[in-house]
């Protein structure tokens, strides 16, 4: 694992240890961030266009599609 992935999962770590048991409002670009919450809001130019887990948007929303695979498989 690379030093900046490395980082990023021990960061990671820390933040599903603090979120544990509460409520939190995560504001995220990398979908990293937030594949294991509960609920994800996908907003394209402002507007909600999507909510769901990441399965659920997966399989229902275009947009969070697109994004998983360039940011999931970079090389697709």
């Amino acid at each position: 694992m690379s030093s900046a992935g490395q980082s990023e999962h021990l960061v990671q770590q820390a933040l599903d240890e603090l979120m544990k048991d509460r409520t939190t409002l995560i504001i995220a670009h990398r979908l990293a961030t937030v594949r294991h919450v509960d609920r994800i809001a996908v907003f394209d130019q402002g507007q909600l266009v999507a909510v769901g887990n990441h399965e659920q948007l997966l399989q229902t929303s275009p947009l969070y599609q697109r994004l998983a695979e360039l940011q999931f498989n970079p090389a697709a």
